[in-house]
């Protein structure tokens, strides 16, 4: 739910809690997008001979060392151009792991690099390696202390920790705590790059933010190749022109609805939409999915804040009648603001079931309706614990809360755009799997930390009432049971699975967002200027420099 603040408006005679959401930060500056045409053409065909070039880097036999190769695949990772060589990268990845490569490595910076590129394309590397790095006491050993390089590496890898991977939890306490303290006397580069893993680690970062900064790191590095660093930063270009003419797109059908003028509560908030869609897939063969997820999601926003921050007890009630009854006739029964949302989510499924039939693909609409429908009734039941005041206990709310959490309505809806999303894709995503259910609790748990202590009906409230906690104990729980949820959810994509890499990035990226955008516990979709608007800038906006 929403933070609320301020005196309930009672103006119209009826209870309405009150809203008070800044305004969009971007005005019009996303309504065209255009770019020179020669210019384009150019920059596409230099983009191919380039990744002919990288291509037979990954796969050319004459680049037989197996570091070589791993820094080769971590930097394409790291620079964002990874999908262009998914195929290369795999193959390469498989033979080393088959190879047992690790076996033979002791340096603290290679094991910890294998670790964290095999765990994270879902091979089940076993954490047991790091257990050289102890001492006969069972601690890290203090040798490791001079090497900022293999701490860093061993950080990095501790973010890929599944339940039993105890040492990795001992890791990750050991390096942050060391990094933290030689941060400031570290060079340019590596300075640059502890910092930054410190405030936000590679695994739970972004991808295309994850790039933007690393882009910036690889053109200070004395041994970059310079063929490389030029394609990462033309398809970076390339990428954002692509996400300007959606975002253009999007801007108009927001206009378009005049939701912001209509209905003064909502959160004005199409472009912040939008990125948490580039989040979940940046590659250009998922155009058209990015663009209906904004859109499900700029909707599922303004359902929210009617049951948030304005709809009356008794108006809510019958708008959740209406919606689970989807029939444009219930129309007719809804108070006149509520009438412009539920006829738009109407529109907005009829436009999903018309683009969907176009393109020939399978239609999984009818499953996203579904989980519609289950969300607007548990925004009634949480509405009605706020209006009535009921603190409910913490199981009691979980339970209703991993639904209006929105990844049980946004997973299924991210599928929606992919050609490659099969019926069985959406059995299974609707089933609620263990990988749903963990990114759910990371986005539930994450969000009541953040949320004002004003409003009543929080986890974090229900948490600390139950078990007699204060906020900062409460939140630190909060905090264990969203770690613990990381845990199944990296376990949930080690080979073999039962569903395609594919569709499981689809739900890490949705986790990924939560990690960012609600940073230092504050709401940065609510209050963009928080975490998300200079993240923006630099994925919608503003060029890298070529």
């Amino acid at each position: 739910m929403t933070s609320l603040v301020g005196n309930a408006n009672q103006k119209d005679g009826n209870f309405r809690p009150e809203a008070n959401f800044s305004p969009s930060l971007w005005g019009n500056i996303f309504s065209c997008s255009t770019m020179n045409n020669q210019i384009l053409e150019k920059s596409i065909e230099e983009i191919e001979t380039l990744k002919e070039e990288v291509k037979h880097m990954i796969i050319s036999s004459t680049t037989n060392d197996i570091e070589e190769k791993i820094h080769l695949i971590d930097t394409l990772e790291r620079l964002g151009i990874y999908y262009h060589f998914e195929k290369e990268i795999e193959d390469q990845l498989s033979r080393m792991f088959d190879q047992t490569v690790i076996h033979e490595e002791h340096d603290l910076y290679k094991v910890a690099l294998y670790f964290r590129l095999f765990r994270q394309h879902g091979y089940p590397i076993s954490s047991d390696y790091f257990n050289q790095f102890k001492d006969s006491n069972g601690k890290f050993k203090e040798t490791l202390l001079t090497d900022a390089k293999g701490m860093l590496s061993l950080y990095e890898a501790a973010h890929v920790r599944k339940h039993g991977d105890d040492i990795l939890d001992e890791a990750l306490i050991f390096a942050k705590s060391h990094l933290e303290r030689i941060t400031p006397i570290l060079d340019s580069i590596l300075e640059k790059q502890v910092t930054h893993a410190l405030m936000q680690s590679l695994h739970r970062g972004i991808p295309r933010a994850e790039a933007h900064f690393n882009i910036s790191i690889y053109e200070e590095c004395g041994s970059r190749n310079e063929k490389i660093l030029r394609l990462a930063k033309l398809d970076y270009n390339m990428l954002q022109v692509l996400h300007k003419e959606e975002l253009s797109e999007l801007t108009l059908w927001w206009k378009d609805l005049d939701f912001a003028s209509k209905l003064s509560y909502v959160r004005d908030r199409m472009v912040e939409c939008f990125f948490w869609a580039v989040g979940v897939y940046f590659e250009p063969q998922y155009s058209r999915a990015r663009v209906m997820l904004a859109k499900c999601i700029a909707m599922i926003s303004v359902i929210d804040d009617t049951y948030d921050s304005y709809g009356t007890l008794n108006e809510l009630v019958v708008f959740t009648e209406a919606v689970d009854r989807w029939d444009v006739s219930e129309v007719g029964k809804l108070p006149k603001y509520m009438k412009t949302i539920y006829t738009s989510l109407l529109d907005l499924f009829k436009e999903y079931e018309s683009e969907i039939k176009e393109q020939d693909r399978f239609n999984g609409v009818s499953y996203v309706k579904k989980a519609m429908k289950e969300i607007v009734r548990s925004y009634c039941i949480e509405a009605e614990w706020f209006l009535k005041g009921k603190i409910p206990s913490f199981k009691e709310y979980l339970t209703n809360a991993l639904i209006t959490g929105t990844y049980y309505l946004l997973a299924p809806a991210s599928l929606l755009g992919m050609r490659s999303a099969s019926k069985e894709a959406f059995d299974w995503i609707m089933s609620k799997p263990q990988i749903l259910v963990a990114s759910a609790i990371i986005g539930r748990v994450i969000d009541d930390i953040e949320k004002e202590k004003g409003q009543l009906v929080t986890g974090l409230e229900c948490y600390m009432q139950e078990n007699n906690l204060s906020v900062e104990e409460a939140s630190a729980d909060l905090s264990e049971i969203a770690e613990n949820a990381w845990k199944d959810l990296n376990n949930e994509c080690i080979k073999p699975t039962s569903v395609p890499t594919e569709i499981l990035m689809r739900v890490v990226n949705l986790t990924r967002l939560i990690d960012v955008v609600y940073k230092n516990n504050q709401d940065g979709y609510s209050d963009p200027k928080n975490n998300v608007k200079s993240v923006i800038e630099a994925l919608l906006i503003n060029p890298i420099n070529m």
